[in-house]
């Protein structure tokens, strides 16, 4: 857009300049002067508000909070990688109601609506799941802004049934077999990812930004990256005895100069988060790593394991090899009480009794041994 200047010369009159942020704009600027006059900053600053608002979407139209969200302090804070996933699904949520009234958001009969889009995404439920989600973040920012009284997508139940991780872990074997597979996809360094997960429970942003200043002789302090419950908490992780000659080992790797995360990729420089993620998964899927359940029809479900799930092998370490109670590992990972409680269930309480188990077969083994050598004796 072009700013219009228009020149006023009547006879007798002084000569006028009126100017305007672009033809059928606004006034920003008049002047009495025989010359064409210059910009003052005041008018620039005028001319920028002008094509702002020219530019904006209708307030009356969805499409209008979605913009204004976009720009928002709240969005803003959201991780690069959250905005980049929900920023996916707004556009979707744009297609289909960016142009239509804000004010049928206030209508409880839009609860079927929502459904209904979910329903129709239905092959691809997670997707679905995230559409529902980030509409009802949008709703919510509408909301505290006085743009919708309601938010109808608040109770609307989720289609993926994988949601509930909370017993999914990886165990020794599957660790030995996902190093295994690396080093015949030839991608070693991230055989240091699962064990450097495995060892401090860290979530994969935070494994791949940990900087060699963030690693403490006891524990690991650093500023997590994704914020949980709206709020980016300061993570402290305790120091396994085997992570000192982890991280020994870790140092020796190749690195580009100025690189001081504790993590590098092939070409020694920090991994990214996709790229990490990426590799990770190609690795596990080569090792047919995944995790077995029955379904509610008795028949087998087979899950992958995600990088995420390492850190419940992390917790099963904390519950097995130091005294913490249930409540100082769930306050570690930001985790409920209940799901600490359930892994410990279901694999430290399993892992003892295979362990005792197996300590009374060695047991009654030696005692068998012990008889035949004194029948052997008497006779």
């Amino acid at each position: 857009m072009a700013v219009q200047f228009i020149k006023s010369a009547r006879r007798g009159k002084p000569i006028t300049w009126y100017v305007y942020a672009f033809k059928g704009g606004p006034l920003v600027m008049k002047k009495v002067q025989p010359k064409k006059p210059i910009l003052s900053s005041e008018a620039h600053g005028r001319i920028a508000e002008a094509i702002k608002a020219s530019n904006a979407p209708n307030p009356a139209l969805l499409l209008s909070l979605i913009h204004d969200w976009r720009i928002s302090p709240e969005w803003k804070r959201l991780a690069e990688g959250t905005r980049r996933t929900w920023g996916f699904q707004l556009d979707q949520i744009e297609v289909r109601w960016g142009d239509k009234p804000i004010g049928v958001w206030d209508d409880p009969r839009m609860v079927a609506r929502v459904v209904k889009w979910r329903d129709e995404r239905a092959a691809t439920p997670r997707s679905a799941d995230m559409g529902v989600t980030v509409l009802r973040e949008l709703l919510k920012f509408g909301r505290l802004r006085g743009r919708v009284r309601i938010n109808v997508a608040a109770d609307i139940p989720h289609l993926y049934k994988g949601g509930d991780r909370a017993e999914i872990v990886w165990t020794e074997n599957d660790i030995e077999r996902f190093c295994v597979a690396a080093l015949q996809l030839d991608c070693p360094q991230v055989i240091d990812v699962i064990l450097l997960a495995e060892m401090t429970g860290l979530r994969r942003q935070d494994l791949v930004s940990l900087t060699w200043e963030q690693v403490g002789e006891f524990a690991i302090v650093k500023r997590a990256l994704k914020r949980s419950a709206g709020k980016r908490r300061t993570t402290t992780m305790p120091c396994l005895p085997e992570l000192s000659a982890l991280l020994a080992e870790l140092k020796t790797r190749f690195r580009k100069n100025g690189v001081d995360t504790v993590l590098v990729n092939s070409f020694g420089e920090a991994w990214t988060g996709d790229g990490v993620g990426g590799t990770f998964n190609r690795v596990r899927d080569q090792a047919g790593i995944v995790h077995i359940e029955e379904g509610d029809d008795g028949k087998r479900l087979e899950r992958r394991k995600h990088l995420h799930d390492v850190r419940g092998t992390f917790v099963t370490r904390l519950c097995l090899e130091t005294d913490l109670t249930d409540t100082e590992i769930a306050n570690t990972m930001a985790w409920s009480v209940d799901r600490i409680a359930t892994i410990r269930r279901v694999y430290v309480a399993h892992h003892s009794v295979v362990v005792h188990l197996a300590e009374r077969i060695v047991e009654g083994r030696a005692k068998h041994a012990a008889k035949q050598s004194a029948a052997i004796g008497e006779n």
